[in-house]
């Protein structure tokens, strides 16, 4: 093993680019590995949350990399706290092998050197040198609120941002659409683009012409965060500019009902998102996906949201529905007999149904790959429960050998002895991995103890692998 080849050294480490602690224990074993391993540990240091303490460490390592020229600069207005002996040249230059920029973490230089609130800027704007110039490449970029940086406008910018393939920017009304602008003269291979909190976008100029000379954008998300919405005019400039790229588009987010027919030239996407704010009927322009596999849609009406599954090839493998929950047997038959490689399915209704039942059982027995199941339901007001009796009846005689990941989401408490019955039955099948999405439970301390007396009894059972409790955790729970 210690004497690898380098390049299957590398592409051996690539694997474990998301195992921070396995890759730095590998640093540790010699030079040679060292030297590999540490470029994709420093790829993304900010790929997951900084503890105070890590946050600290990091930007002693960042301050060490500051030229004499930011020095200076820093130590003529008196801000000599962060330059200090400690601050040596490290070994290796840690800041060209970032390739993901997440300009989020400029935000904490508050707390990291008890810097003073006029100087904060100073210290940014140096940092920003140091990060964008001639000799750094950036594939990824992440442009927070309230960030008034211009980035063009940085010595070296045109080559940084040069092949920058992903661009994820948070709107604010202090936020200057010249920002894009300025990018959109130096970024033309930009393939995956986000724009969140859009509500606070009182200007969409900058948006549009960083979208029009992209050369190849695959994937593009317009994100509001807010059932506040802006303007129809505001919107359908912004379906108006993917026009030119119906060819290359591939995954497409909006949170807005469509206004114009773009939808209806994406015959490419692999990847629908729609999140409506209300319950609002819109036009059914008879769309056709013919290679769609995954769509995830919030407060489509549940006629229009049948017919677009049913105008799919069966190529669908994942769907997420939050839906208002009239006409749900149509929509369940909609999915079982035209989603027959179905894996993963999320049904999140806003009022109890218990009409879906009739026809679930349909479901699992045409959808035989199906892995993962999400059931969520919004019963908070209403008088009858949900059946999950009958629910769990219809899992246990006919869910596919695949299916053994489970979430069950409710307002109202899942009684004891429907999931011991649920448990009971499912013996001789794949140990499941559950999810039980319900803080009501914590409120009563007794039947608290005694759901998780349950799940360790069926756990030493073999019946349950793993089991978490509490609120609704479904795509963020770490299986195993």
């Amino acid at each position: 093993m210690l004497h690898l080849n380098k390049d299957v050294l590398f592409l051996i480490f690539e694997e474990l680019k998301n195992d921070k602690k396995t890759l730095y224990s590998c640093i540790l074993v010699n030079r040679t590995w060292c030297v590999i391993a540490i470029p994709i540990l420093w790829k993304n240091p900010l790929q997951t949350t900084l503890t105070e303490k890590a946050g600290r460490i990091l930007f002693s390592v960042i301050f060490s990399h500051l030229s004499e020229e930011s020095r200076n600069i820093l130590k003529n207005q008196g801000i000599n706290n962060i330059i200090t002996e400690k601050c040596q040249r490290p070994l290796f230059n840690y800041i060209s092998f970032w390739k993901e920029l997440n300009l989020t973490f400029l935000e904490r230089i508050n707390f990291s050197k008890n810097i003073g609130k006029s100087n904060v800027s100073i210290v940014r704007n140096e940092i920003l040198k140091l990060f964008i110039n001639r000799n750094t490449k950036f594939l990824e970029l992440c442009i927070p609120r309230n960030f008034c940086y211009q980035l063009h406008n940085f010595p070296g910018a045109e080559h940084c941002f040069s092949e920058l393939e992903s661009l994820s920017f948070h709107c604010h009304y202090k936020t200057s659409q010249t920002i894009l602008e300025g990018l959109a003269r130096i970024c033309k291979s930009i393939k995956k683009l986000r724009f969140h909190n859009l509500y606070y976008c009182t200007d969409n100029s900058g948006i549009i012409k960083l979208i029009e000379v992209q050369k190849n954008l695959n994937d593009i998300g317009f994100i509001y965060r807010s059932y506040n919405r802006r303007d129809e005019k505001f919107n359908k400039s912004l379906e108006e500019s993917l026009i030119k790229h119906v060819n290359t588009i591939k995954y497409l987010r909006i949170d807005w009902k469509p206004i114009t027919r773009i939808l209806s030239y994406l015959v490419n996407l692999l990847g629908l998102e729609i999140n409506m704010p209300h319950f609002t009927n819109w036009n059914n322009e008879n769309l056709s996906f013919p290679i769609l596999r995954f769509l995830k849609v919030q407060r489509v009406p549940s006629k229009i949201l049948a017919s677009l599954i049913e105008n799919t090839k069966g190529n669908l493998s994942e769907i997420s529905i939050h839906y208002d929950g009239a006409d749900s047997k149509r929509l369940i038959q909609a999915i079982y007999q035209n989603c027959s490689n179905l894996r993963y399915l999320k049904l999140s209704l806003a009022v109890n149904t218990n009409s879906l039942i009739s026809e679930f059982e349909n479901l699992l027995i045409n959808c035989q790959f199906l892995k993962e199941l999400i059931i969520d339901i919004n019963d908070i007001f209403d008088i009858l429960e949900f059946c999950w009796d009958k629910l769990f009846e219809i899992l246990d005689r006919s869910s596919p050998i695949s299916l053994c990941k489970f979430n069950f989401t409710s307002y109202k408490t899942i009684k004891l002895e429907y999931l011991k019955l649920f448990l009971e039955n499912w013996k001789d099948k794949r140990p499941m991995l559950l999810i039980i999405g319900n803080d009501n439970y914590s409120l009563d301390m007794e039947v608290n103890q005694q759901l998780k007396d349950l799940i360790e009894e069926y756990k030493m059972k073999g019946i349950i692998k793993n089991c978490y409790i509490g609120g609704n955790i479904c795509e963020d729970f770490e299986w195993i």
